[in-house]
């Protein structure tokens, strides 16, 4: 509640969106709360906050855990905030020194609300995009992820900066669900088995600017028509192509976005989400045959944002929560994350796993979004068990 009166909105929720002054602020009072316990912040060249708190062998790999800070314009409370806090009060309630580094880590810009696409300090960590392509980014404004970094870094001058990716022993991560399926299970616990894949694109219709009262419809080249079109296909033919496929059009600019001008220009982005990867690589090729069909006399350029596929999570990991959650009489099944996380990009790098709890009526990513106090202490616990037993030493 206190990290959710920063950036906190008339409604309830928050909006905390990557590298603004309002995540500048949620740092300080991040690190402020890791030092308290004796950890070590420090940050990457993709702006990724690490708080670590030192083992015994600092040579090994640590066990990671965490999310993000950052939130959508209209966000919630729980959205990210709680993974990194249910991390930094796991590692604080650790009770003795680990047998390795624990490190809490707020990823940069999971949301892409503001610099698109999402996930980029967690892809600029694994290798997956290029950093010098994610700081080239902008804005709506025209600010750059470079120029917004710099304000963030330029913020906390004694954080030592450490090389942008290091060696993972474990990772872990808790969220809320962001959809119904454990409320409605009356399970506390979700024991995330993977991650749907995830494909976005950003496409821009290029028509030409003309007199509504003067220009026949036939000799018009009006962009807005052109994506009526496509749009109208996209979901007739790929948004029904199974029960569980997922089509989103969220993002549309219209230029000159006149009352009387024929539209010129228009830029919409794609969202597309399926667990089966064939699936998934079937419908993204036909959006893009659909986009160049029915463009004309139009043109239409289209430009591949994100290409994630499917993936699952350590079935070692995911045996260890449901020990814990046993062990903490919490009730827990499998769940399969329909959302996208960082988990993602660290999945091929180490053992890694997802900690789920219930948000009410499935809701996020709105100032609505709850969480219930005991199912957010429910996720914490258990995510503090399953750390235990990594990084301590059992006892004689």
């Amino acid at each position: 509640m206190a990290l959710a009166e920063i950036g906190a909105l008339p409604g309830g929720g928050v909006d905390r969106q990557a590298l603004s002054p309002g995540e500048t602020e949620a740092w300080r009072l991040v690190i402020a709360w890791g030092a308290d316990a004796g950890m070590e912040p420090s940050t990457d060249p993709a702006g990724n906050l690490f708080l670590t708190l030192p083992g015994r062998d600092r040579a090994l790999p640590p066990l990671v855990m965490g999310s993000h800070l950052d939130t959508q314009p209209t966000g919630g409370k729980f959205d990210g905030a709680f993974g990194v806090l249910a991390a930094l009060e796991a590692a604080q309630s650790l009770g003795a020194i680990p047998a390795r580094d624990v490190t809490v880590v707020a990823w940069m810009n999971e949301e892409g609300s503001r610099f698109a696409p999402g996930m980029m300090g967690s892809e600029a960590f694994a290798g997956v995009r290029p950093l010098d392509d994610i700081l080239a980014a902008g804005d709506a404004a025209g600010t750059t992820v470079a120029e917004a970094l710099a304000a963030l870094h330029a913020a906390f001058p004694a954080i030592p900066r450490r090389p942008l990716g290091f060696p993972i022993g474990f990772y872990l991560e808790p969220h809320i669900e962001q959809g119904p399926v454990l409320e409605q299970r009356h399970a506390p616990i979700g024991i995330v088995t993977g991650i749907q894949g995830k494909k976005t694109w950003e496409m821009v219709v290029q028509g030409q600017e003309g007199h509504a009262g003067t220009l026949d419809m036939a000799d018009r080249h009006d962009a807005l028509a052109a994506f009526a079109r496509m749009a109208d296909a996209m979901f007739r033919e790929v948004g029904t192509t199974d029960s569980i496929i997922k089509l989103t059009i969220g993002l549309v600019r219209m230029e000159p976005n006149a009352p009387s001008v024929v539209p010129a220009r228009l830029t919409f982005r794609i969202d597309l989400r399926h667990p089966d990867n064939a699936v998934l690589d079937a419908a993204g090729e036909r959006l893009e045959v659909l986009a160049a069909t029915h463009a004309p006399p139009c043109t239409v350029q289209v430009r591949r944002l994100v290409d994630a596929p499917s993936n699952d999570f350590d079935p070692g990991l995911r045996a260890c929560i449901a020990a814990a959650a046993e062990a903490l009489g919490h009730a827990a099944m499998p769940i399969l994350s329909a959302a996208g996380h960082d988990a993602r990009h660290m999945a091929p790098l180490c053992p890694a796993a997802m900690i789920f709890i219930p948000c009410r009526d499935g809701v996020s990513h709105a100032e609505h979004e709850w969480a219930e106090p005991a199912h957010v202490a429910a996720g914490a616990a258990v995510l503090a068990e399953v750390a235990a037993g990594l990084v301590l030493e059992p006892a004689a």
